[in-house]
């Protein structure tokens, strides 16, 4: 167990966010490119914008002010989100199209705060920086993610499995089975 396995969704959230916009903070050169073929590092937290709008097709706002610099706006998210897990709302049920009907912290939790795990490593590989994922969240996430099978990359949301070796550590096999080259280097 670690630190991010043991925690609620509100406190893993927030450690998850942290680590990525600090991550953000350090990119020295947005256009750098990422293990994700047609992203640049600009484009990796970007594509975090996602969130407000699938929470509203689920009824839920999530108020983002408009802002050109991608790391504010992921900032200003981020507090949004927060307020949302730490508030009354959190144990709230939702409707969600894939999963059925769950509380509000728990879809942050399944779809967002594991999109901010993932794309640290798209972020901090492409950038040159720390890219070590938590092991056992990793291979929390591995286990779950691989139960769901062929319905996992039929869903668009994933990159092409990648190979990797019987003993590879939980960290590259998660890479590998959300589409991405453990190895990858710039």
């Amino acid at each position: 167990m670690s630190e991010l396995t043991d925690a609620t969704p509100a406190d893993r959230h927030r450690l998850l966010n942290a680590r990525f916009l600090a991550l953000a903070d350090g990119v020295s050169d947005w256009d750098a490119r990422t293990p994700v073929p047609e992203w640049v590092a600009r484009d990796v937290v970007e594509h975090l914008g996602w969130l407000p709008g699938m929470l509203s097709g689920m009824g839920v706002t999530v108020q983002v002010p408009e802002e050109k610099d991608p790391v504010r706006r992921l900032r200003a998210q981020g507090q949004a989100v927060q307020d949302l897990l730490d508030g009354p709302d959190a144990d709230r049920p939702v409707e969600t199209t894939m999963s059925g009907t769950m509380p509000l912290a728990r879809v942050i939790d399944s779809f967002y705060t594991f999109d901010l795990f993932a794309h640290a490593w798209d972020l901090a590989k492409a950038t040159g920086q720390d890219a070590a994922l938590d092991a056992d969240y990793a291979a929390a996430a591995y286990q779950g993610m691989s139960a769901v099978g062929p319905a996992l990359h039929e869903s668009g949301q994933f990159g092409t499995p990648q190979p990797v070796a019987p003993d590879a550590s939980p960290q590259d096999r998660l890479i590998a089975l959300i589409g991405r080259d453990p190895g990858w280097a710039p």
